[in-house]
């Protein structure tokens, strides 16, 4: 499978997720550290929104970045806000030839096609963090866990860990689902 249909297969598992988050359930704590599931929302919407203007654009402007990082992506309508930024990232990355194009975000440089694969990671995990926190079933679609787990093999080095954006790997059995290796590897308890 490409990483177009993995990224919509993630975003329909997500769309799910979302949907099954009741208001009284937003500030739940996830599995996220210090980040309630309103939180990891926020963040997984402007995300999508991010992604989306730097396919359209190539970068974001620094003042929308300001704005989608540290401001409020949900309003009142945290489904609709996440929808509509999922269908952006989509549209943004299916244009023709745009995964060869070269994108800025704020970690750097790199081809779409890569920022995409960086999205399939972050996203999955933080559906399974929206699924902890909102208390549904974890068991997410078997190809999206395989390709964000291989993602994550090949990207969290080290230096990704002492930034701090992702705690210590977690011990855990070889035999394992590919899920519960895959919270591991990011620092969470599965």
């Amino acid at each position: 499978m490409d990483s177009l249909a993995t990224m919509d297969k993630v975003l329909q598992e997500t769309k799910r997720i979302v949907d099954g988050i009741e208001p009284t359930q937003l500030a739940n704590p996830t599995p996220c550290d210090e980040w309630t599931v309103r939180d990891v929302l926020n963040h997984v919407t402007a995300g999508g929104r991010m992604f989306a203007i730097a396919a359209e654009s190539g970068a974001v402007p620094d003042d929308q970045l300001v704005e989608l990082i540290t401001g409020d992506n949900l309003g009142d309508d945290y489904r609709g806000s996440f929808r509509s930024a999922a269908d952006q990232a989509i549209v943004a990355f299916s244009a023709p030839g745009v995964l060869d194009k070269m994108v800025v975000l704020p970690f750097g440089e790199m081809p779409a096609g890569v920022a995409l694969n960086i999205a399939i990671f972050d996203v999955t995990t933080h559906t399974w963090d929206l699924a902890v926190g909102s208390g549904q079933s974890t068991e997410l679609d078997p190809e999206v866990l395989e390709a964000a787990y291989a993602i994550a093999q090949q990207m969290l080095s080290d230096e990704m860990r002492a930034s701090g954006l992702f705690g210590p790997e977690v011990a855990i059995d070889e035999g394992a689902p590919t899920q519960a290796k895959l919270a591991a590897l990011c620092g969470r308890t599965p």
